[in-house]
């Protein structure tokens, strides 16, 4: 197929509603259930593990098989893929709106992650296949940028939702905006796929990485419990590590061309600076997600905010970051992005810092919104310079590898930050019920989590170099240039001539 819409059009038009609100339902679940996570623990009787694995299983499936939901668009169509994830994603939602205990909402938000992963990379690919060629840059910043709205309402719309209509409607309205995605991506986005693609998918790698990331936050989620059997901790842990291993080898082995192609490619490893940037990743979101994890919980359990003031009390991150990408992307391809990065990252940790200052009944004015505010402004001259590296350090050709790679970074460490950190920092059992020993555990979690921003910037100063910007042969500039990536930097389309 011809990549011939214009954005001018209403074809393309059609094709970008689709695209925005079928990655818009991810953004939106990604951002309102934390806000949902105090009424969820008090209805279904959840201790903290069971609100880590509430997030974490979502996590867990997506950084597990978004790489292979790519592939999987390629080869059977991107139109195909895409709808078989909405509607895989809704039905989820609809589980998750069901739930009657903790177990069925986390098996049920583990399935929200495999839809997830379907859809959110072929929202992209669809825009990068159907749209002309001097229009698709355009088209990609409306699909990011309108995206990033949606991650800017949902925690508006999950304080609501929370209040008014109760805790599963945030799950339950990724129904209806399903019922409008589907019909309207079948009648009006041509479908694509990649004539080139052949061989065998590497679904062997893609589980080998979900079991191995499963075992580790089992074992590093329950082992503070004094429920859980020692034995089974280490075993979990043991066998996470083992299949970990295990992952490597294969896709080592599969890199070197034997079997299916696969899923994580080791030769993007070979550039330092992709592994630099990928490390840098790491440790950043690893503390970022804890950070998100946690402060609307404290928000609401020790400050006493409602869900609704709770959610926009992170209204400050998603603007700025849609306000200022852009321009700090800029600014890393004119200096280079080693001091954008270092100088955010301590920004951002100053931030997390200042968040320690929330106690009961905090002002939202002189205790909250700084600290926020602060931290939005590092962040947002994080994620455009550190989206630039990585796409710098790929060939043009693989450009959508590349971000996908740092992309699943991204999210596995905010799934193993998530799980470690709160109970390290006592934030076991029913702390979340005890103000008092929520806020305590909850003030060590922002300085180890800072620890881990003020560890990316050194890292960033001493490994990420200025020139990488201007003398690899990859594309430097991220099309995604207007975005509130929280959860994980931006996917980025693939750019070789046959993506289209």
């Amino acid at each position: 197929m011809s990549a011939t819409a214009r954005l001018s059009s209403a074809a393309g038009r059609w094709i970008l509603l689709a695209t925005v609100l079928g990655s818009g339902v991810a953004m939106l679940d990604a951002t309102v259930v934390n806000v949902a996570l105090p009424r969820i623990a008090k209805d279904l009787g959840a201790s903290m593990s069971g609100l880590q694995w509430t997030v974490n299983a979502y996590t867990l499936t997506l950084a597990g098989f978004i790489l292979l939901g790519g592939s999987l668009g390629d080869r059977f169509g991107r139109r195909r893929m895409f709808v078989i994830g909405v509607i895989w994603f809704a039905a989820a939602s609809a589980l998750c709106g069901a739930a009657q205990n903790i177990p069925m909402l986390i098996a049920a938000r583990a399935l929200q992650g495999v839809g997830g992963a379907l859809l959110t990379p072929g929202s992209l690919a669809i825009i990068q296949a159907s749209f002309a060629p001097d229009d698709r840059a355009r088209a990609v910043g409306a699909w990011s940028g309108l995206g990033g709205v949606a991650g800017a309402v949902g925690p508006f719309l999950g304080g609501g939702l929370v209040e008014t209509a109760g805790w599963r409607w945030v799950f339950l309205l990724n129904v209806p905006l399903a019922a409008v995605v589907v019909p309207v991506a079948l009648r009006h986005v041509p479908e694509s796929r990649d004539e080139d693609a052949h061989g065998r998918f590497d679904v062997l790698g893609a589980v080998l990485a979900v079991v191995a990331l499963a075992g580790v936050t089992y074992a590093l989620t329950e082992a503070p419990s004094a429920t859980t059997s020692p034995a089974l901790v280490i075993v979990a842990a043991v066998a996470g590590i083992a299949t970990g291993a295990a992952f490597v080898l294969v896709e080592r082995r599969r890199s070197g061309g034997r079997g299916p192609q696969p899923m994580l490619p080791l030769g993007v490893f070979a550039s330092r600076q992709f592994s630099a940037v990928n490390t840098v990743t790491f440790v950043v979101y690893g503390g970022m997600g804890v950070m998100f994890f946690l402060l609307v919980l404290d928000l609401q359990q020790v400050a006493g905010y409602s869900p609704i003031v709770a959610g926009t009390a992170l209204l400050p991150v998603t603007i700025l970051m849609l306000l200022l990408s852009a321009r700090a992307g800029g600014l890393a391809q004119r200096i280079g992005p080693r001091l954008p990065m270092t100088a955010g990252l301590l920004l951002a940790a100053t931030g997390m810092l200042l968040l320690t200052r929330i106690g009961p009944h905090a002002s939202y004015v002189r205790d909250v919104l700084p600290a926020v505010t602060i931290f939005a402004l590092g962040l947002a001259g994080v994620v455009a310079p550190l989206t630039a590296t990585v796409l710098a350090t790929a060939d043009v050709r693989h450009a959508g590898v590349a971000s996908g790679v740092n992309n699943a970074v991204a999210r596995a460490a905010g799934l193993l930050a998530v799980a470690a950190i709160p109970p390290l920092a006592g934030l076991t059992g029913d702390a979340y019920n005890d103000p008092g020993a929520f806020a305590s555990g909850f003030r060590t979690a922002m300085v180890v989590s800072a620890g881990l921003l003020i560890a990316g910037a050194v890292l960033t100063y001493f490994t990420v170099r200025d020139d990488v910007l201007r003398t690899a042969p990859g594309p430097s500039e991220p099309e995604c240039k207007i975005h509130c990536a929280v959860g994980a930097p931006p996917l980025e389309p693939d750019r070789s001539p046959r993506a289209a």
